[in-house]
């Protein structure tokens, strides 16, 4: 147990050097401990010490107890308001920040050049847009556009809430740009999938003397791996290291993840290896934008030497690897090595539930994934869509139609998700598989979005399977518009016709498909191949 010195003999210095050790370990208890002792030698009412503890007890996630040293601040000023809202915003409680910054307003304190930063990028977090601009308005007021700082914060602030334009014209009025003001700008271009005028903006900015450091590499080479561009991402490389950056980690997974992204899946295995041979170590990060690859090629080999690896270098436990891991093993036919996984797992997030919700769903155990469903609304944790795409699954998979009209109404109603399109698809599959093609065809006309492959296909299918010839010309229709070089819907449709006996009008719609050439790439074969695109999409 750690002894402190007494009152007489420790200086604020040495007390704020051991809180900071023991916020970098997270070490709760010592805190606490060095915490009591602080009050019992009436130091925690110092603001230095007491911005200190407020910030050990946010790296290690004891919110309450950081307002509550906040609150017993005898003299609190705009000083100590700003330590607060910034430690929030620092470590992403980004509502508390929101708050508590509120707060301070009614407290009757102005915004000043050192908290306004800070509450500008919460709101660019919460694409709180509205608060955002009137933030701006105050900068303006108080002639603050000067601050390097608040500019790059109002950059930031504009790209996240999905205004581009006003970020770059933050930016054009500069009058003192700096490499914090130039990577903020790259990144928000790389955001809006802007990558080109991002890389224009580098070697305009290094013109003018800004070297770009490896923060700017890293982000141009994160969005041309996106964007698919594997010989521009090559020249960054060879430009970076002839500035004398060699390329780091998150370079290497970057170009990782981008290849996942783009389904070069073997491509990724590929710069995997070379990271290796480079003498670059992978991070949990780079272990979990791997993974997939494995599961996209349903490559249970490599996934389990990752696994091993994982293993080894202790990243296993991680969140984001398990819950890939997870993904992998379920895709890859082992659901329950999947399941074994997750029941191991001392944490879980929103994609751990999500990755095995659609996991016993895609292997038929639907029961199990919807009592997860139930289990995960029960222990409060977060939802999202994907959390709906996965359980409506399992309804559809199974023929749960009540269910499934109840689940898809909560997530409007409780949970307040919009339906997306792949949502539609499930009801309408499910609907469909069960002989209720009337209701169906009314939601997809319901629809307050156009109806994608996906919703046509599902609709299609379901015609098929119970012979409504009518409507199945009507959705072949829907589906050879948005894929014409597909002969997917005139297969279904030319098999319909022939099992109702209209040999006839079979042969002619083959004879069609010869005439235009179309692919044979079937139907349900593409529409499962988007179906796990999107589902990797969040």
């Amino acid at each position: 147990m750690h002894c402190f010195p007494s009152f007489q003999s420790a200086s604020d210095g040495y007390y704020v050097n051991i809180i900071q050790n023991y916020a970098i370990n997270r070490a709760l208890e010592s805190g606490k401990r060095l915490h009591a002792h602080l009050i019992i030698n009436g130091l925690v009412r110092s603001t230095h010490i007491a911005s200190k503890l407020i910030d050990f007890y946010i790296q290690c996630r004891q919110i309450h107890h950081a307002r509550k040293v906040f609150d017993e601040i005898p003299q609190r000023n705009t000083r100590s308001w700003t330590v607060l809202v910034s430690v929030y915003a620092r470590h992403g409680f980004h509502q508390e920040a929101m708050g508590v910054f509120c707060e301070m307003q009614r407290e009757g304190l102005e915004p000043n050049k050192f908290v306004l930063p800070s509450v500008l990028k919460v709101c660019g977090h919460l694409s709180d847009r509205r608060t955002g601009e009137k933030l701006h308005a105050i900068v303006v007021k108080q002639e603050l556009q000067s601050d390097v700082f608040i500019s790059s914060a109002l950059i930031d602030m504009y790209s996240k809430c999905g205004r581009i334009e006003n970020a770059r014209r933050v930016f054009d009025l500069m009058v003192e740009i700096d490499l914090v003001a130039v990577n903020t700008m790259v990144a928000g271009c790389v955001q809006h999938g802007m990558v080109n005028e991002a890389l224009t903006l580098v070697e305009e900015t290094r013109s003018t003397g800004i070297t770009p450091d490896l923060v700017t590499w890293n982000t141009l080479i994160a969005g041309f791996s996106q964007a698919n561009d594997n010989s521009t991402v090559t020249k960054l490389f060879q430009l970076m290291q002839e500035g004398g950056i060699d390329p780091d980690v998150v370079s290497w997974t970057s170009i990782i993840s981008g290849f996942v992204q783009n389904l070069q899946n073997h491509k990724a295995f590929d710069s995997f290896k070379k990271m290796l041979a480079a003498g670059v170590h992978p991070t949990s990060a780079t272990i979990s934008s791997l993974l997939p690859a494995c599961a996209n090629l349903a490559d249970s080999i490599h996934g389990k030497e990752i696994h091993g690896y994982s293993v080894v270098t202790g990243v296993e436990k991680d969140v984001f690897v398990c819950s890939a891991l997870i993904d992998m093993y379920a895709k890859c036919g082992f659901i329950h090595e999947a399941k074994t996984l997750f029941n191991n797992m001392p944490e879980r997030n929103t994609i751990t539930w999500n990755s095995m919700i659609f996991g016993f769903a895609n292997h038929g155990y639907c029961n199990k994934a919807i009592t997860l469903f139930n289990q995960m609304v029960d222990e409060k944790v977060k939802l999202d869509h994907l959390t709906f795409t996965a359980v409506l699954t399992a309804c559809s998979q199974s023929g749960m139609v009540d269910f499934g009209k109840k689940i898809f109404l909560i997530m409007q109603e409780k949970f307040k998700i919009k339906p997306r399109l792949e949502h539609y698809a499930c009801m309408v599959h499910l609907l469909g598989q069960e002989g209720k093609l009337t209701e169906a065809h009314e939601l997809i006309q319901e629809m307050p979005i156009e109806p994608d492959l996906f919703v046509w296909g599902a609709f299609l299918g379901a015609c098929k399977l119970h012979g409504n010839v009518g409507l199945a010309q009507m959705a072949a229709k829907h589906v050879a518009k948005l894929e014409p070089e597909s002969a997917g819907s005139s297969l279904l449709l030319s098999s319909l016709y022939a099992d109702v006996g209209s040999w006839g009008y079979s042969a002619r719609v083959k004879h069609k498909m010869k005439k235009m050439k179309l692919k044979t790439l079937t139907l349900c074969s593409r529409v499962n191949l988007m179906r796990d695109k999107k589902r990797k999409q969040k």
